[in-house]
């Protein structure tokens, strides 16, 4: 496979021509410069540009949390309670999906460390394990991260005025003036049929993969001592001494807290959460569980480097998705669902449509840019729920990370495993959630 970046060009071409091909060129402009202006034009939406920057926070964020002193305390202690494979692993991927509702930045880096620790627990106390398949159990937590806290559909939709913004100019006017100006995650990620399926989730994943792991064969583990980020204190003088100061570390941290649960007290009583209120609430919290400013710092020097597709891909997804706006390629699609699609199977054409974008798009925030439209455009024509489409989306781009291991890459870096190693066992996962997402888009 090319890189993801690689992918995100052949894309851009790929829309380019259809484009070219299928839609009809303005009066008085060439079709391909009015494309390339489409396409420019996306790129640098400044709308979609904050929406890149609260998503590359959210990975980030979740990245230095996890590598504080007390959240790798808080690992070490429950590596303490497994002695085999079979426990190791109903442990692991329990723990890494109830992290990772919170945020998926902080559950992937958490699995993997966690992980890592059960095999330098199994070195030390001399237990054998299947290292691999623990590996993929510290993954599993990105197969529920869309229907989680940090969803990246879910929260844009809970922002006011996001839905609006992200139709303007598409379809009918009788449609996308039907628009709620936000959908609060009471619909959403709380909803009642999102949190049946993530208890079902929760409950047969871990004992699926604790019943492979008592047949696993048992794998060698050589590794060294995983440290993650160290702060080394030298010899102070002066205002140095307030990047190491616990004081400033842990004031600053609480003020920001508190300034958070002080503004946002209504919008958390309502279950509206948006980017800006995740972000603000890890940035407190991370900056008082590390304690000072020097080891914060340090974490994110560390945290910045998962962050780099984000960073580079995401103008391109805006890109393509400004020429699918402006040439009426978003209707065209949306029209298309609507003609083959009925109220009942629409959910579950969303389903695989987000699982298979998300191999080419490896990314919930670059897909709900490019995809949301289309989402949205064929609910409201055809009766769907709203936050039903959006969840289907949500539920078909988690799926197939299991398949696409491009955010697997820092578990790998972590655990020193290959994705080959990890690939068989999260497959098989992604078949058992496949069939447990599809049953609950039809009957919940």
């Amino acid at each position: 496979m090319p890189s993801p970046f690689a992918i995100a060009i052949i894309l851009t071409i790929i829309t380019m021509l259809l484009a070219l091909l299928f839609t009809e060129a303005p009066t008085n402009q060439s079709h391909i410069l009015a494309i390339l202006g489409y396409w420019e034009n996306g790129i640098w939406n400044s709308n979609l540009l904050v929406f890149a920057y609260q998503m590359m926070l959210i990975l980030v964020l979740g990245h230095i949390l996890v590598l504080s002193k007390p959240m790798n305390t808080l690992i070490v202690k429950l590596t303490n309670l497994v002695n085999n494979t079979s426990n190791a692993v109903l442990l692991v991927s329990a723990c890494t999906m109830i992290v990772s509702f919170f945020n998926w930045g902080l559950g992937l880096i958490f699995g993997a460390i966690m992980a890592r620790k059960v095999a330098e627990a199994s070195q030390i106390r001399g237990f054998k394990i299947n290292y691999p398949l623990v590996g993929a159990s510290g993954y599993v937590g990105l197969m529920i991260w869309h229907g989680g806290i940090s969803g990246s559909a879910p929260l844009k939709v809970a922002e006011s005025g996001h839905l609006a913004s992200i139709m303007s100019g598409i379809g009918d006017s009788k449609f996308t003036n039907q628009l709620p100006d936000l959908i609060p995650f009471s619909e959403t990620v709380f909803s009642g049929f999102n949190m049946i399926l993530f208890g079902i989730l929760l409950v047969v994943l871990p004992l699926f993969l604790y019943q492979i792991g008592k047949k696993a064969p048992i794998t060698k583990v050589n590794l060294p001592i995983y440290k993650g980020i160290e702060t080394k204190e030298t010899q102070l003088t002066g205002a140095e001494k307030i990047d190491y100061s616990k004081l400033f570390g842990i004031g600053f941290g609480t003020l920001v807290l508190f300034t958070f649960f002080y503004k946002y007290y209504d919008s958390l009583s309502e279950m509206v959460i948006t980017p800006n209120m995740l972000n603000f609430f890890m940035l407190g919290l991370a900056l008082v569980l590390h304690q000072n400013f020097k080891s914060f710092l340090n974490a994110v020097e560390e945290a910045i480097k998962g962050a780099t597709g984000i960073l580079i891909q995401f103008p391109l997804y805006f890109g393509i998705m400004g020429i699918m706006r402006d040439t009426g390629m978003v209707v065209q699609i949306a029209d298309f669902f609507v003609s083959i699609a009925t109220p009942t199977t629409l959910p579950l054409f969303t389903f695989f449509s987000g699982g298979l974008v998300n191999i080419f798009v490896p990314s919930g925030g670059g897909q709900w840019a490019i995809q949301g439209p289309i989402v949205i455009e064929s609910a409201l024509k055809l009766g769907v729920p709203l936050p039903k489409a959006i969840m289907a989306l949500a539920y078909g781009d988690q799926i197939t990370n299991m398949l696409q291991p491009f955010w697997a890459l820092p578990l790998l870096g972590i655990t020193k495993l290959k994705a080959k190693e990890i690939l068989p066992y999260t497959l098989l996962l992604m078949v058992i959630g496949t069939v447990i997402f599809m049953l609950g888009l039809l009957f919940l």
